[in-house]
C-alpha cells in the first residue's frame, strides 16, 4: 500500500480554522490548537444563539400583544382563547405587527373577540 502524507490536508484544515478565528484575542487567532478550541466554542454558541433568538422574539411578540390587548380592555390569555374560539388563525408575529402599525384593525379584532366570549 502506498504511503500517504497528510501535510496538504492538515495545512488546509489549519488555514480554514485560522480564517474563522480571525480577530480573536492573542494566540486564539494565531496558533491552531487554541484557535480550534475557540472556534468550536463560538460555533456551538452561535447554534444555541439561533435557538434563543426564536424564543426571545416570541416573548417580545407576546409582550406587545398583551400591552395592546390590555389597552383595549382584554388580557392576553383571553384574547388568544377568544381568537381560537372564533377560528381566527393569525400568528403572534402578525398580531404584534398589527398592534403596532394598525391599532384600529387590532381594536376591531379585539371587539370581535369580546362579542363572542
Amino acid at each position: 500500500m502506498a504511503r500517504v502524507k497528510k501535510a496538504m490536508n492538515a495545512k488546509k484544515k489549519h488555514k480554514k480554522v485560522l480564517k474563522l478565528a480571525k480577530g480573536y484575542y492573542g494566540t486564539k487567532s494565531k496558533l491552531f490548537k487554541p484557535a480550534n478550541q475557540a472556534v468550536m466554542r463560538a460555533l456551538r454558541s452561535a447554534y444555541i444563539g439561533r435557538k434563543l433568538r426564536k424564543r426571545d422574539f416570541r416573548k417580545l411578540w407576546i409582550t406587545r400583544i398583551n400591552a395592546a390587548a390590555r389597552m383595549n380592555g382584554l388580557s392576553y390569555s383571553k384574547l388568544i382563547n377568544g381568537l381560537k374560539k372564533t377560528n381566527v388563525d393569525i400568528n403572534r408575529k402578525m398580531l404584534s405587527e398589527m398592534a403596532i402599525y394598525d391599532p384600529e384593525g387590532f381594536k376591531s379584532l379585539v371587539e370581535t373577540v369580546k362579542e363572542n366570549i
